[in-house]
């Protein structure tokens, strides 16, 4: 199956659930459809429509070019492209407007990942994990455009019970509840002096994927942690406003829903500050419960520690320390278009590059998931 047919029926089951959320709506109010709930289910259908029509598209291309690909054999397809770094001093020369850089299969002439070249928007986001971790431990859903996107959640479990012989047998059907991803517009923009643009020496490309990898990762990391601290469950309370103790953390991680934390990555968040601080705590043998660990992630008290400067400080009322399933975090984000402008600053003789993106955050289960350290 390609990734567009995949991306339309991921689309189609969005589509069907946005129409059931409008039907047991009006179903838990006692009352049939208005108008407007009705217009919105049409549009919603010629949408599902026009899904299905694309699915079928591409499913008989996929055919025929499988049916040219047998026919074919033998003979070798050379394939022209231009790299990023082409692309952008096109854009600097006006020849190209703009661009959408996506994540796309690679191909090379020898089996080597050595070989393997790392396109541009995988050089931006493994600039962007550098600069704060969700990014990383959280589950990304990159997609083609900023729709929204409602994952279903398992709230409760079926059970068992001991049956009689001949006794009827008890249902016992799981639970669902959804969080919905509303990827939202980011954008920023950067500048280029002329000079070093024209110049053949300077890698655009190398400049550009920096500028854009910390401007993102950045922005990124705090909209995140904003959707994580809103719904975090409280674990423990400090006796202190300004100081924590191992126990405290111990507490902190066995408050979490033993099922998230057993869950591959599990583990602490805090800042560079209050890690500092834990470095230095010791349990009740006098041992350091902090222990570094070459590549990373460090632990404390045997469990993954990550550092990420949006959390924050210790402080009286703060959520200074988390812990918790950070895969639980749910990120939906698009690919990253490029526009140019040589006139918007064309009195400082500079280009301006805009970058625009969309991303979306929420957690599953997060205040059984992911719990924060309260402070007196």
């Amino acid at each position: 199956m390609s990734e567009f047919v995949r991306r339309q029926q991921e689309l189609k089951a969005n589509l069907t659930m946005q129409i059931r959320d409008v039907i047991d709506g009006a179903e838990s109010e006692g009352r049939g459809l208005d108008q407007a709930e009705l217009e919105k289910i049409e549009r919603i259908e010629r949408d599902i429509d026009a899904a299905h029509r694309s699915i079928e598209t591409a499913q008989k291309a996929e055919e025929r070019a499988a049916e040219v690909a047998r026919e074919s054999r033998g003979f070798e397809v050379v394939e022209e492209s231009r790299g990023a770094a082409e692309i952008f001093r096109a854009m600097s020369r006006g020849e190209v407007r703009s661009h959408e850089f996506k994540n796309a299969e690679k191909r090379t002439l020898v089996t080597s990942s050595d070989t393997v070249p790392v396109d541009f928007l995988d050089r931006v986001y493994m600039l962007a994990r550098l600069v704060g971790p969700y990014l990383e431990t959280s589950e990304v859903f990159t997609r083609d455009s900023g729709s929204d996107l409602r994952i279903p959640v398992l709230t409760g479990y079926s059970t068992a019970a001991e049956t009689a012989e001949g006794s009827a047998i008890g249902e016992s059907n799981p639970t669902y509840s959804s969080i919905l991803l509303d990827p939202v517009k980011q954008a920023f923009i950067v500048q280029l002096s002329n000079e070093l643009i024209s110049d053949a020496g300077f890698d655009v490309e190398a400049n550009i994927a920096e500028q854009a990898g910390i401007a993102i990762g950045t922005r990124a990391n705090t909209v995140i942690h904003t959707a994580v601290t809103a719904v975090a469950g409280s674990g423990v309370t400090a006796a202190s406003a300004t100081a924590f103790t191992a126990d405290n953390l111990i507490d902190l991680a066995y408050s979490v829903d033993g099922l998230a934390r057993m869950l591959p990555g599990a583990g602490f968040m805090v800042n560079t500050k209050t890690l500092g601080f834990i470095r230095k705590l010791k349990d009740n043998q006098g041992a350091y419960i902090y222990d570094p660990v070459v590549g990373g992630p460090d632990r404390i008290l045997g469990m993954p520690v990550y550092e990420n400067p949006a959390v924050a400080d210790i402080a009286s009322g703060a959520k200074a320390v988390l812990f918790g399933h950070w895969g639980s975090v749910k990120v939906a984000t698009t690919g990253l278009q490029v526009a140019v402008s040589q006139d918007a600053y064309f009195a400082n003789d500079v280009t301006g590059f805009r970058f625009v993106y969309r991303l979306g955050a929420g957690v599953v289960n997060g205040a059984s998931h992911i719990k924060y350290l309260a402070l007196a």
